[in-house]
């Protein structure tokens, strides 16, 4: 009975690779089951071993764990899907060099088992004469010589939360592949609110031009990459004003139609998402429209915002999926390259490790991109 209660609490926790997570804490279970998959087929399988040994209940224990399993499986066999025409796909997308011989793979099932380098030389620099952690960003030096482009990652956490230190493996990543990358930090919300933090941003970048020659930045190369909240951020960057040097923006899982995503909040089980954004904008949608509208990237698209790559999953219930596919038909509609890499199995955050179904698609993703916008 014990080994019956354990094949279908196992096939419960698969369901969370298919179907969107009900609340906070199922959120944070579907972001380990949909991206480190073999610990879980691995459970499946010993349940399934131990069902086949037993008397009683034998038939459904087995059946009931293979099901779990497969379920447990499908966010690799979706992403084996999605990698057959990614190359393709992105070189359609973004015109110029042709990566189609790239010897990197977009997805390769071992490398679900493996860690990449762990490490890159990084220093943490004083952007602003602010006081405090807010005006700090950490630098990651390029492993090239010579100038190099820079990619500034502005990281997530509703606004209210999170630093320059999270989700580092994608900056480490980058530094080994040629490129500087700078992590920044910025004032959050409820006691800081917008425009400050995409303030804080463009300090940054300044400080970053400034001391172009010294950390070997060329400022004519330069990308801006956002999580979440700090997508937001990236996209009000990369939109509202051209920057010299600007050659694109990434965003994971952003909200780019603040408007919109008020008026369709997250489930209240998950986070209160209407309590998030009137702390980051000052008041309700009803009270401040007009500072709802400023700060949605979606209306200051035109025909002249960079390149712009977008990377959502359909599961995502912290920032709705739409977000994204709202922006990718506004930019489709003004004529900007863009890709909306959809990964149907995942959630909000599902690129904390790089070497999951979504963080291996993701991260394939994001370089090509570069290579094609700084070629």
């Amino acid at each position: 009975m014990i080994r019956l209660g354990l094949s279908i609490a196992s096939l419960l926790l698969s369901l969370l690779s298919l179907f969107s997570a009900p609340t906070y804490h199922t959120w944070l279970l579907a972001v380990t089951v949909s991206e480190f998959p073999l610990i879980f087929m691995g459970i499946a399988l010993v349940l399934i071993l131990m069902s086949s040994i037993t008397d009683r209940f034998k038939t459904a224990g087995t059946v009931i764990s293979v099901l779990a399993l497969v379920l447990f499986a499908s966010p690799v066999a979706r992403a084996l899907l999605i990698a057959d025409n990614l190359r393709i796909e992105l070189n359609q997308a973004f015109k110029g060099t042709d990566v189609s011989t790239s010897t990197d793979s977009p997805f390769s099932f071992w490398k679900l088992a493996t860690r990449g380098k762990s490490t890159a030389r990084h220093d943490t620099l004083r952007y602003a004469d602010d006081a405090g952690p807010a005006a700090l960003l950490d630098f990651y030096h390029a492993d090239s010589s010579g100038m190099r482009p820079c990619v500034i990652v502005i990281h997530g956490g509703s606004w209210s939360s999170g630093d320059s230190k999270q989700l580092q493996e994608l900056n480490i990543y980058l530094a080994n592949r040629g490129y500087h990358v700078a992590s920044v930090n910025y004032h959050k919300a409820p006691e800081w609110q917008s425009p400050k933090p995409l303030e804080d941003v463009r300090k940054a970048i300044s400080y970053l031009r400034a001391k172009a020659e010294q950390l070997r930045i060329d400022t004519s190369r330069l990308v801006i990459l956002g999580r979440s909240a700090g997508a937001q951020i990236a996209l009000l960057a990369a939109y509202q004003e051209t920057e010299p040097g600007f050659k694109g923006v990434i965003s994971f899982y952003g909200p780019a139609d603040m408007i919109w995503g008020y008026s369709k909040p997250a489930s209240r089980w998950v986070m209160d998402s209407r309590h998030v954004m009137e702390n980051y904008l000052g008041g309700t949608y009803k009270q401040i429209p007009d500072r709802y509208r400023s700060a949605s990237p979606i209306e200051y698209v035109s025909e002249n915002s960079p390149p712009t790559l977008l990377i959502h999953g359909r599961n995502d219930v912290l920032v709705a999926y739409e977000h994204s596919t709202r922006l990718a038909t506004k930019l489709e509609n003004k004529g900007v390259p863009h890709y909306l890499l959809t990964l149907p199995w995942a959630t909000h955050g599902f690129d904390y490790t790089l070497n999951g179904p979504g963080g291996q698609l993701s991260t394939f993703t994001v370089d090509t991109f570069l290579r094609k916008i700084l070629k």
